[in-house]
């Protein structure tokens, strides 16, 4: 791809910062928009197949819908022909996503900076982003260390969103009908079986990444992928707290519960994992529910905690106890008052009646027989003994039956008790749920105002309405309105603006940067276009000077805007040979404003209060506030005549002449009347 630069005439491709076994990932700049992107591109020999390019295209497209602040943002997709060879090309692919700079947890767990509350940190972050997609009707199918990027202030952002469809990383896949459904380390059972997945199979694949950022290794390790896929099937993995002591029974619970071979027993949506790992991070244990009674069994309680007597004692109380039932259930006539002690169920009585006291008199101390009676008489009396039950049946039986009667009684309260308790606890009315309350995201931006939602575990569903106050992309309100309380988990509508139909370039751009500007505009429905770099006295570089159209004017939605920036520079002008009053009204003119000092120099050769130099030359472009020194012609001084010395007249031959007369003063004449001249040196 080094010969093709630019995609679709608006994306530049810079340097390599990815590569995986599907795609080439680049780091790359929107020209239109002046921002950097991240720009992947299938593989060439992936794109031969009509097959990869259309699940690429599909799920690409799918993706870009997603608007969470876990999630990096797919802005465009298209497709570029590149020369493949000296005759063939070949039309590749490309998705055009948001830039994000950080790390990858591959890169975090290898370098060993993740604690244990990072993990869980980082894994709720994961959830909120599998959360927002499940609702949205897509399975990452892919989710590992590699796919998830923390930036510098934390923030967990997850990537290739369905691409793990079409293919995933190259060095550890396991692949069925020619399609890759996952990676091994992080691979679901239903994954490795083939079999459809759905949302658990994510959260699965996230219980894995949690398990390795706990543990620093992957829940099950083995010398091939394949090895690897079967223990994901038939093995449980050793709790995170064998290979770190640091983890708590609470987390246990959690990956136990997360990591269930049977998608049935696992969490169920992401909302239910995130709620138990903010329970374990405050030392709460997840606890398992509790297996169902059946209703015939809760009925049979009572018989089947009843304890079971066994061997032979059980058989002779069992016999016992049905000889006692059978002879309930018959009438027994009074042997007294029939008077026929032959008869057999008289004889029984009495049988019984005796050995009841020889066993009551062994209990006291007793023989255990009777006295004889007189002979003649029957009962000590002269009549026939009669064998009433009353008669004998000891007091300490009586004392006995009346303890048993108690606890017969007791019992039965203490159940009906129990009963009623049960009765009202299965009857009463369940306490009303939870309610939260919605928060106030009006002028939020769509994905702040979602992520408020989410955060109070409510259901946002986004409609979009126009509004002539409130610029494109930002939230009007709720409905329900903010403050009002619901049930977790209430659906409530997020009003989301379309923006007004026209708009008015705001004035207040002026002065600011390149960049807020044209945020401004995007957040008012405006496309900002090209910039124009131009001179200015008074505008810092890199400010906004103007616009075109002008500001204060009002365009129609999403227009486009072109900007013109202030360069910081002022060029200087020509002021050699004006006048000094014209070329300082020059350098103060407004469009100029440059500071100055001025320079006198004597010279015939210019007028004076003449510029005859400056220190800059002109047509330099040079930074504000520049002194430019100017060099102006002044009049030079008149020097003073020199007056030439008048000669001394010659004295006479009467005057007297020193010696040392001047050399000036004419020769003295001789004596013989003739001039004396001096000798000569």
């Amino acid at each position: 791809m080094s010969e093709q630069r630019v995609l679709d005439g608006r994306y530049e491709v810079g340097e390599l910062i990815g590569r995986g076994g599907m795609a080439d990932v680049h780091l790359g700049r929107d020209v239109r928009l002046g921002r950097s992107v991240a720009i992947k591109l299938l593989r060439p020999d992936l794109a031969r197949d009509p097959q990869f390019r259309t699940r690429f295209r599909r799920e690409a497209q799918a993706v870009a819908g997603l608007n969470h602040p876990s999630i990096v943002s797919v802005y465009d997709t298209g497709d570029q022909e590149v020369a493949n060879g000296i005759t063939d090309a070949v039309t590749v692919p490309f998705i055009v996503m948001e830039y994000v700079a950080g790390r990858t947890l591959r890169d975090l767990e290898r370098s060993k900076e993740v604690t244990i509350g990072n993990a869980i940190e980082h894994t709720l972050g994961v959830l909120s982003a599998l959360e927002y997609s499940h609702r949205s009707g897509i399975v990452h199918r892919d989710i590992k260390p590699a796919n998830v990027i923390v930036t510098p202030d934390e923030t967990v952002k997850v990537m290739d969103f369905g691409i793990a469809r079409a293919i995933a990383d190259s060095a550890a896949t396991m692949t069925q009908t020619q399609a890759v459904i996952g990676t091994a380390q992080y691979l679901s059972p239903e994954q490795a079986r083939g079999e459809s997945v759905d949302a658990r199979s994510d959260l699965y694949s996230a219980a894995c990444l949690l398990y390795e950022m706990l543990t620093g290794r992957p829940p099950f390790v083995g010398e091939s992928p394949v090895s690897v896929a079967y223990q994901h099937v038939r093995e449980m993995p050793e709790p995170p707290s064998h290979f770190n002591p640091e983890v708590g029974s609470a987390l246990d619970s959690v990956m136990n519960h997360a990591l269930e071979k049977d998608r049935q027993e696992r969490f169920q949506d992401a909302a239910a994992f995130r709620r138990a790992l903010r329970a374990a991070r405050t030392g709460v244990a997840l606890t398992p529910p509790a297996p169902a009674v059946p209703e015939e069994q809760g009925r049979n309680t009572e018989a089947v905690t009843a304890p079971v007597a066994t061997g032979a004692a059980g058989a002779a109380a069992a016999g016992a106890t049905a000889a006692a039932d059978e002879t309930r259930t018959e009438a027994m006539p009074r042997a007294g008052a029939s008077g026929d002690a032959d008869h057999p169920q008289t004889r029984a009585m009495t049988a019984v009646a005796t050995a009841q006291l020889d066993i009551d008199d062994a209990a006291a101390g007793g023989s255990g027989t009777d006295p004889a009676p007189a002979a003649g008489d029957d009962d000590g009396y002269g009549g026939p003994i009669d064998f009433h039950e009353e008669e004998y049946e000891p007091p300490r039986k009586r004392r006995r039956g009346g303890w048993i009667a108690a606890l017969v009684v007791g019992l039965l309260v203490v159940l009906g008790a129990a009963g009623f308790y049960l009765y009202s606890t299965m009857t009463a009315e369940p306490p009303p749920p939870p309610l939260v309350k919605i928060p106030d995201v009006a002028d939020m931006t769509e994905a702040q105002a979602l992520s408020a939602l989410y955060e109070n575990d409510l259901d946002p569903q986004t409609e979009r309405v126009e509004n002539e106050s409130v610029a494109k992309g930002i939230a009007i309100g709720t409905s329900p309105e903010a403050a009002a309380k619901v049930e977790e988990g209430s659906t409530v509508e997020l009003l989301i603006s379309t923006g007004p139909n026209s708009v008015t370039i705001p004035k207040k751009l002026q002065g600011q940067s390149e960049a807020s500007v044209r945020d401004s505009l995007q957040q008012l429905g405006l496309v900002g276009g090209t910039t124009e770099s131009v001179d200015s006295a008074t505008v810092p570089a890199g400010q906004l000077i103007g616009t075109n159209p002008e500001l204060g004017e009002s365009v129609p939605a999403e227009s486009t805007v072109d900007l013109i920036v202030s360069t910081g520079n002022v060029t200087v002008p020509a002021l050699t040979g004006d006048r000094i009053e014209d070329a300082e009204a020059a350098l103060q003119d407004p469009a100029i404003s440059l500071p100055y000092s001025t320079n006198k120099k004597e010279t015939a050769d210019a007028a004076p209060g003449t510029v005859v130099s400056q220190s800059i030359q002109a047509g330099t472009a040079v930074t504000q506030e520049t002194e430019i020194v100017l060099t102006v012609a002044v009049e030079p001084e008149e020097e003073p005549e020199t007056q030439e010395p008048t000669p001394s007249p010659s004295p006479s031959p009467s005057s007297s002449s020193s010696p040392s007369s001047s050399p000036s003063a004419s020769p003295s004449p001789d004596p013989t009347g003739t001039a004396s001249t001096p000798p000569e040196d």
